[in-house]
């Protein structure tokens, strides 16, 4: 019997959360944020802009402190380094500077 649709994609989200686990600091609510705003695995974030990732999450209505933004900084720079640096994989290094 062939699996059904819901059940694929479910699948699928399932193993992107866990994909997106490896990434330090994220947790289950950051895997579901990544997956709500259309990303499939790390991969899938080269290139992507924070800022812009934080505007979508808040429009979806899924969160607006600013420590997200923080973590999607940390994220971007996590998916676009070969070698990170340990320092700059903890989310509160990104916060803003004043």
């Amino acid at each position: 019997m062939a699996k059904s649709s819901a059940a694929n994609r479910h699948i699928k989200t399932d193993k992107a959360a866990l994909n997106f686990r490896q990434i330090p600091y994220a947790g289950e609510a950051t895997s579901a944020d990544l997956i709500a705003l259309g990303y499939t695995d790390i991969a899938s974030l080269k290139g992507a802009n924070a800022d812009e990732m934080y505007e979508r999450t808040k429009a979806l209505g899924r969160g607006s402190d600013r420590c997200i933004l923080y973590m999607y900084r940390m994220i971007c720079y996590y998916a676009n380094t070969p070698n990170p640096d340990k320092e700059k994989l903890k989310w509160w290094a990104w916060k803003d500077k004043i």
